[in-house]
């Protein structure tokens, strides 16, 4: 069958249980052909092909009957369209024409037909002359809207035109439709239903026909009354075609996470699971919200490598600390795990999330197999969570899953937080799927982001991809840095509505694990590093710098301001060492490859230039160094040089701080203010990472400031992040998405 439907109040209309059911059975069965059929311009119609929860129709018919169009390559159907383009007049011919009678013109998109809001008194015998005197029809509906069309185009002929066209059996087309302009697919001779609390007058113009159903049950139930009364489906029915229910799993509480909350490795043949060795604050922090007993399970990829034997689906994370969590286990080749995350995933999306568009590289390919990859997590968690259960995805990679899951699980609660820069709109507009990444992440019931900044790029991002409304926000301030640095922003949004589906939106600053540190302080063998660093330097100040390989990171940029700063202050050799830490990348990671022989580059350059004997300007680490030893360089350090070109927080900087606190230090932070650390680490010294001489002048006044001052800052800082630790930013996201109470009525647009 074709079905061919309305939107407002048609398909868009009724309970979301009837619509479920309608959008499950037309995207599953295979022999449904669906039209939308609209007075919406074609534009209006783009967000709800983004839209996961509504199925992708065959073709538009938009315009009220002017534009039809592929659904999916949004191309004309010809030679249908040209034959419309020959009998309009053209906008100017239709403004002049009509200027005189005063109407007010519809403000919203739309071609090849001219539309006005006016009362049934404003359609005078003098308009219609005027239109009919261009050759164009006056269509008059629902009291309020008036289009002016080509003549003997409607929704009705060019419905007519294309099913022909398409050689459809007319006795196999339902139409479907509320108002009055929907009239003419109805004169067409289809069999058709009118929803329940269709317009009056579309249902005193079809009484009486008995191709036309008058359905009881409004929008998408209404259909469904139709397909059964018009017995569409034969003697098998709906039900037989609507999707399995969805097996139910026990978890209250599904972390959905790109890695295991352990590590695997093979130690002689035998395969071995043991806590993280990596410092990510991340992990230990989402396990502990199940230390006191809860139900719950941890979604995660795990490479299924038949050597190692049959692939375990379920596994416990840790007995006696968490003997209710589940690590529930995705199945993936090394190739998927390859193309998802360190190939697709790092040269795709992770420069344009960092505004380098200009360094990402979309594949079609790679898109399929992350989307593939997304659903596999999607199914994994709709098979774990209870009955209205939180689910909390994280990050990037898992963009997709919010979009299947939702359509897999309509009762859970879904929430996400992106640990990553989500940048503003005119960067991630670049992306090739940028619109069905969007209508995926507003299937969230919640999305936390780490800042202001980030909260309002994503809000710009969604204007350009579907109809949004404001409906709350509120000031940055005091929490955040507004007008202080460039991530800064006074205001932003907390609540968005699009169509009847509320977004609430967070700002949730990742803290630290203060204990982490304080135990690495405690270790002996962390006093006795602190001593030799002590005995090394001495009579020299200690300049820090650790981060990942990474373009993003700024590691380069700051080696070239290092090097004018050793040029224009001479006094320095000598007396100041900095020592940069730059943890490599995987080896499958190849883009990083120039930027490792720059950096080495430059490293030996200024070593060269300025080594004396007894003192190298800078001691570079091209490896990762235990967090003990981390934390023994930052306790000692007199200044730490974080200066990433973008980045989406940077906890390396609150690592610093701690290890500063704990340890009586009265050490400086010299910080990007492209971090979005910045906006919350008040009392660190900004500097521009994309201006070499602001990167240079930010470190030589954090090495010469008093000792008050940098007191002063340190405490200040210490404060922030003591009291804002990682413990408080997962009790705080989870209650922000257990006290979810959508607003009903938007405030603004």
């Amino acid at each position: 069958m074709l079905l061919a439907t309305d939107l407002d109040g048609t398909f868009l209309g009724g309970n979301p249980e009837d619509r479920q059911r309608l959008y499950q059975l037309v995207s599953r069965h295979p022999d449904i052909r669906l039209v939308f059929v609209t007075g919406r311009g074609l534009e209006s119609v783009l967000p709800l092909l983004s839209d996961p929860a509504i199925p992708t129709p065959d073709f538009i018919i938009c315009d009220v009957g002017a534009t039809v169009v592929d659904a999916h390559t949004l191309q004309p159907i010809q030679p249908l369209q040209s034959e419309i383009v020959e009998k309009w007049p053209g906008d100017p011919a239709i403004a002049a024409a009509l200027e005189q009678f005063d109407l007010q013109r519809q403000d919203v998109p739309q071609e090849r037909r001219y539309s006005f809001y006016c009362g049934e008194h404003d359609v005078s015998d003098a308009l219609k002359a005027a239109v009919d005197g261009l050759g164009c029809d006056l269509l008059y509906s629902a009291g309020l809207y008036l289009d002016i069309l080509p003549r003997g185009v409607n929704k009705g002929a060019t419905l007519a035109r294309l099913v022909a066209t398409l050689d459809i059996d007319p006795e196999r087309v339902l139409v479907a439709g509320d108002t009055l302009n929907d009239l003419a697919m109805f004169q067409q001779h289809f069999k058709g239903v009118c929803v329940g609390e269709s317009e009056r007058a579309l249902l005193d113009a079809t009484r009486g026909d008995t191709r036309v159903l008058h359905a009881e049950t409004p929008g998408c139930g209404g259909i469904l009354e139709a397909i059964t009364h018009f017995g569409f489906l034969g003697t098998v029915g709906i039900d037989a075609h609507a999707n399995p229910a969805q097996e139910t799993g026990k978890s209250d509480l599904v972390i959905v996470y790109h890695r295991l909350p352990y590590e695997e490795f093979v130690e002689n043949g035998k395969l071995i699971r043991r806590a993280p060795t990596s410092p990510n604050g991340i992990l230990p922090t989402l396990l502990s919200f199940f230390g006191d007993g809860r139900r719950g399970a941890w979604v995660a990829w795990a490479v299924d490598d038949p050597k190692r034997g049959p692939f375990e689906m379920n596994t416990p994370v840790d007995l006696k600390r968490y003997p209710r969590l589940t690590a529930a286990r995705v199945p993936l080749t090394k190739q998927d795990v390859d193309v998802f995350y360190r190939h697709f995933s790092k040269e795709a999306f992770w420069p344009m999330l960092h505004t380098f568009w200009e360094r990402a590289r979309f594949r079609e390919d790679h898109w399929q197999i992350f989307c593939r990859v997304n659903r596999a997590f999607a199914e994994r968690t709709a098979t774990e969570a209870a009955e209205g259960a939180i689910v909390w995805i994280h990050d990037y990679n898992l963009w997709m899953v919010p979009a299947y899951l939702r359509e897999l699980r309509p009762d859970l609660k879904i929430a996400f937080f992106h640990h990553t820069y989500f940048p503003s709109a005119d960067v991630f507009n670049v992306v090739p799927w940028r619109r069905a990444i969007i209508g995926s992440l507003l299937q969230c019931d919640y999305i936390g982001f780490h800042i202001p900044r980030q909260v309002e790029n994503f809000v710009d991002v969604v204007r350009g991809a579907a109809p949004v409304k404001i409906v709350d926000q509120q000031s940055s301030a005091p929490r955040f840095v507004t007008y202080g640095c460039a991530v800064g922003i006074e205001n932003y949004v907390t609540e968005i509505a699009v169509g009847e589906h509320h977004i609430r939106l967070g700002a949730h600053p990742v803290g630290m694990d203060l204990g982490r540190v304080s135990e690495a302080l405690g270790k002996p063998d962390v006093q006795k590093r602190m001593a030799e660093l002590r005995a090394s330097l001495k009579g020299q100040r200690l300049i820090l710098s650790i981060e990942r390989l990474d373009y993003t990171k700024g590691t380069l940029e700051k080696l070239l301001a290092y090097e004018q700063l050793l040029d224009e202050y001479p006094e320095l050799v000598g007396k100041v060492t900095l020592i940069t830490v730059c943890v490599p990348a995987a080896k499958e990671m190849t883009v990083y490859r120039q930027l490792s022989r720059q950096i080495e580059e430059a490293v030996g350059r200024i070593n060269g230039r300025f080594s004396r004997v007894g003192w190298t300007p800078v001691q570079f680490f091209a490896r990762a160094l235990p967090f003990h030893e981390v934390v023994a360089y930052y306790a000692m350090a007199d200044l730490m040089w974080i200066t990433p070109l973008r980045d989406g927080l940077n906890l390396v900087a609150k690592e610093y701080v701690v290890a500063q606190g704990l340890s009586g230090g009265r050490g400086v932070l010299v910080l990007s203010e492209f971090a979005g650390a910045a906006a919350e680490l008040k009392g660190a010294i900004l500097t521009n990472p994309h201006d070499i001489e602001d990167l240079k002048n930010g470190c030589y006044v954090g090495l010469n400031i008093g000792q008050a001052e940098a007191e002063a800052r340190l405490r200040q800082l210490f404060d922030i992040v003591r009291h804002y630790d990682n413990r408080r930013w997962g009790e705080d996201f989870l209650d922000a998405v257990m006290q979810h109470q959508p607003t009903e009525t938007a405030v603004s647009a």
